[in-house]
């Protein structure tokens, strides 16, 4: 056969494959472009929403409420999907259509999380009337109620439901010895001394560091020498009131305090103290409460977790349809620690303490749990449409992410890009809330005005330490 044979046959079998290659290629390209922009869309609306959410709460002196907390994030919800509007119109989806591709938004908060999801609205007749805004049996799109990171622990004289938060902040509710609890606070090893405010006696030292008060001051103005004036000020419900110092500098019978508002200047008939005490207050009051805890609940096992309804057990079924009975903590690998027992030199404040561990443990469980129900039971709530929703697998780092601070987890599905289905998710954290102040944020100051992490071991025995500020 002639070498000019050889080579027709050679194109005619190597360039259809050629050109196959070329276009599967580019078209592998083309959905990972795809991708990379609905990934950067999508965490620039989560941004866009968490930027509202940060607005409406720190401009807002009643963010703390329950009411107005759910209209923040609702505020927030909106933002996102006015954002996602915006960024995907011009590949044709708009908001309405948009609303059928996300299965769920969670807000985390300091001690629970909202999820926005659908949900099939449930009326009984005494609540059900024609004027209703709802309708019985109808799939509403709407935050569900708020879910707190709790636990429940079942032993032969405990019954109680420990509620976490992101930090050391815990709440137990429920009855030991058969005695009703509700017991709150923060809790924290290696605090020393005692606190009295009635006679302002105060031996309170964190780590051998003694905590004492400090006076808040703030530059005001300026006299006619250019030289800075100062007065006293105290904060209260995010509000700065100022002392205006009476003629006699040695009495308060005639201080006034007052606060700026649109530059008008309103006094107040409340004299408040010009010391700042609340770091003693905290020691002290996580010094008894952390001592209530070990009292009444040191022997508290990871093990004694149970469900909701009190079952030590539950029955799960693999996906090749066998049937597994595990307790919880078997199911999470749990153990078996004593939960507010500090071990191997650490204390219960301490990252790597069992209290620690069995915290974050708590809230994942939570999340995923909830979340997973979620987004299953969107596919029963779509309309008809033929995308499965599956939970995502999160990464280690993004639960780390999540585990300890407020946060937005939103999630896209079902769009089609291509080469293949778009299932993404994007994680935004709050580090301008006033949800939360983490330990990471508390600081001791030294007399020679150097500032350290309250946690730091290697300040005890600094006796240049003064005080804690927050």
């Amino acid at each position: 056969m002639k070498l000019q044979h050889l080579i027709v046959i050679f194109i005619i079998i190597i360039l259809p494959i050629s050109l196959v290659l070329t276009s599967y290629v580019q078209n592998q390209v083309q959905t990972l472009q795809l991708q990379i922009s609905y990934d950067t869309k999508l965490t620039n609306a989560t941004y866009d929403a968490l930027k509202a959410f940060q607005l409406n709460t720190v401009n807002s002196s009643t963010s703390d409420l329950a009411n107005s907390k759910i209209r923040d994030i609702e505020a927030a919800v909106n933002t996102f999907f006015n954002s996602v509007a915006t960024n995907f119109n011009m590949v044709g989806y708009n908001q309405d259509i948009l609303k059928d591709y996300v299965p769920a938004i969670v807000f985390t908060m300091y001690d629970g999380y909202y999820i926005y999801s659908p949900f099939e609205n449930k009326l009984t007749s005494d609540d059900y009337t024609t004027s209703s805004t709802y309708k019985n049996g109808e799939i509403v799109t709407s935050l569900k109620p708020y879910i707190f990171y709790s636990c429940r622990y079942v032993t032969s004289d405990i019954d109680v439901v420990i509620t976490y938060s992101l930090d050391n902040y815990i709440t137990v509710q429920g009855t030991i010895n058969g005695d009703a609890v509700y017991k709150y606070g923060y809790l924290l090893d290696n605090i020393e001394g005692d606190y009295n405010p009635d006679t302002n006696s105060n031996s309170i030292r964190y780590r051998g560091i003694p905590i004492q008060s400090e006076t808040l001051t703030e530059y005001i103005d300026v006299d006619s020498n250019g030289n800075y004036i100062s007065t006293n000020y105290t904060k209260v419900n995010g509000v700065k009131y100022y002392l205006d110092k009476g003629s006699d500098a040695s009495s308060t019978s005639d201080d006034r305090w007052y606060s700026r508002i649109n530059d008008q200047v309103h006094y107040q008939g409340i004299n408040y103290k010009t010391n700042n005490d609340s770091a003693i207050r905290y020691y002290d009051e996580a010094k008894d409460f952390t001592a209530w805890v070990k009292t009444n609940l040191g022997d508290l096992r990871v093990s004694d977790a149970v469900f909701e309804n009190g079952q030590a057990t539950k029955q799960f079924e693999n996906e090749d349809g066998t049937t597994v009975i595990q307790s919880l903590a078997q199911r999470e690998q749990w153990g078996n620690q004593r939960i507010f027992e500090s071990d191997n030199n650490t204390s219960i404040e301490d990252p790597d303490s069992n209290f620690n561990q069995h915290r974050l443990q708590v809230i994942r469980y939570s999340i995923e749990k909830n979340l997973s129900i979620a987004i299953a039971n969107y596919n029963t709530y779509d309309g008809g449409n033929s995308n499965n929703f599956l939970m995502p697998e999160l990464q280690e780092d993004e639960w780390e992410q999540i585990l300890n601070n407020v946060s937005i987890i939103s999630f896209l599905q079902g769009l089609n890009i291509g080469g293949k289905v778009y299932n993404g998710y994007s994680i935004v954290t709050n580090t301008k809330t006033e949800e939360v102040v983490n330990n990471d944020s508390i600081y001791i100051v030294t007399s020679e005005g150097q500032y350290h992490r309250a946690t730091d071991t290697d300040l005890v025995g600094n006796n240049n330490i003064t005080r804690s500020i927050f």
